[in-house]
């Protein structure tokens, strides 16, 4: 019988590929699934090669304006003569460009945050969260309207109002997280061996929370694009003639009872969009973390640690 003692592990095994296994999980045998991921992945797909598969500049004003869905404009013409389904083709880049790199913002700055307010002292905890609580009090959309209208109008200010918007749901679930996780066994053995509290976050920690922050990243997009197409509406975003879904949607609402196309196709497309996100964002967090969907775990977090 040997007597060697068992080493010590520090960290907890974590199931490799946990996110393909997920994504594999929603389509099979869910239809609906299917059909939005084959969705998102068309959307994408056509947004890249825009320039190939649309035989019309989407900024080229022609005479022929108001045209209806016809074999030669299959979403019809704008106002101006443009082509309704070129506009489209090319607006869904910036239409995804703008929430993606809004949530990654908000990974980047959310997610440090709430590790430091988990680990550090109270009154560091304290300062970080009770200013989360600040940017909670304000509905999403009313705080990125806030931010936008201190940086001004642009593409880049709409994409940094969606990012700082969002930070306080990665903090709190991600300092609820970190509460959790200080007095597992694996993260007091790795103080009792001299690691910093660095190391200990960055190292031990953060990885066995990145399910969590996949869920919240694909949960949240969908409402990152709500909220981009709607400052993009409101005139907040990319100026015309560039082609976007928000801004086309708002130039075409005056011509309603003339040509109900120009508003109706770029409308379908973001309602389409933000339901294949946001049923992806629901499985994905129904099959990562069953017993504590992010919404609830946003309301629910906040608990000091009592030192």
């Amino acid at each position: 019988m040997s007597s060697t003692a068992p080493a010590l592990q520090l960290q907890p095994q974590r199931q490799p590929g946990a996110v393909t296994q997920a994504a594999k999980a929603i389509v099979a045998g869910d239809r609906v699934g299917t059909a939005a991921v084959l969705f998102l992945a068309l959307v994408v797909v056509t947004a890249a090669l825009a320039p190939f598969l649309t035989p019309y500049d989407p900024t080229h004003v022609t005479s022929d304006t108001l045209a209806a869905p016809g074999l030669h404009h299959p979403f019809g013409t704008d106002q101006f003569g443009r082509d309704v389904l070129s506009r489209i083709l090319y607006g869904a880049r910036l239409t995804l460009v703008a929430p993606v790199v809004g949530i990654a913002i908000s990974t980047v700055l959310g997610v440090p945050l709430g590790l430091l307010a988990g680990y550090s002292t109270r009154w560091i905890s304290g300062l970080i969260m009770r200013s989360m609580d600040v940017m909670l009090a304000f509905p999403g959309l009313l705080l990125a309207l806030i931010i936008v209208t201190i940086l001004g109008p642009g593409l880049v200010n709409v994409m940094v109002a969606i990012g700082i918007g969002f930070v306080p749901v990665f903090a709190r679930v991600v300092y609820g997280s970190t509460l959790a996780a200080r007095g597992q066994d694996y993260v007091l053995a790795s103080r009792a061996i001299g690691c910093t509290p660095l190391r200990i976050m960055s190292r031990h920690i953060l990885p066995n929370l990145m399910t969590q922050i996949v869920v919240i990243a694909s949960s949240a997009i969908g409402w990152a694009i709500l909220t981009a197409t709607t400052l993009n509406f409101l005139g907040f975003g990319v100026k015309l003639p560039t082609p976007e879904w928000g801004a086309d949607l708002a130039a075409g609402k005056d011509w309603l009872r003339l040509a109900w196309w120009t508003s109706t196709f770029p409308g379908l497309a973001i309602t389409s969009v933000i339901l294949a996100s946001n049923y992806l964002g629901d499985q994905m967090a129904a099959w990562l973390e069953p017993h504590s969907h992010w919404r609830d775990t946003v309301q629910q977090v906040g608990v000091e640690d009592v030192k």
